[in-house]
């Protein structure tokens, strides 16, 4: 099965160009992200990969990239994040950003997004999903240092 996972503002915002604006700021939604994708591969673009200082743990860590440079150890590069998420004989989730979301959102059967309640101004976001998928879960808000959220859980419709 493919997955996607992100936290998104109201804009469906995901980042800016200084990164996640709510970085550190929303606890349980970075242990919801732990442990929804320990021990399945993720699929991360090379601005993710760039903001990694190691690879993720206990995951199989894949970055598209068309670059001819070398990755640094414990991460994968495909060139065609199409086609190892068409091939791929595992679980595997999308992890961003904008641009491997907006790539391969029509391959996604099953999305898990943090919705918070405000806007944060970013400058890169999440592809408009709510015509291709249905939402099946939401947890009750949560509250963490200022920063109201819901965790959803969205299955592709048919």
């Amino acid at each position: 099965m493919i997955r996607a996972i992100a936290a998104i503002d109201i804009r469906r915002g995901i980042a800016n160009d200084h990164g996640i604006p709510w970085q550190g700021r929303v606890p349980s939604d970075v242990a919801y992200f732990r442990r929804m994708t320990q021990g399945h591969a993720i699929v991360m673009g090379t601005g993710v990969y760039n903001e990694l200082i190691e690879p993720l743990p206990n995951r199989h860590n894949v970055v598209a990239t068309n670059k001819n440079e070398p990755l640094r150890e414990g991460f994968e590069k495909t060139s065609d994040a199409r086609a190892y998420l068409q091939n791929a004989q595992e679980d595997v989730w999308v992890v961003g950003g904008a641009a491997i979301f907006a790539a391969t959102l029509d391959l996604v059967d099953e999305l898990h997004l943090t919705l918070l309640d405000q806007d944060f101004s970013c400058t890169k976001f999440f592809p408009e999903y709510e015509s291709a998928f249905e939402k099946t879960a939401e947890q009750q808000s949560i509250t963490e240092n200022g920063i109201t959220f819901t965790i959803t859980v969205w299955k592709r419709r048919i």
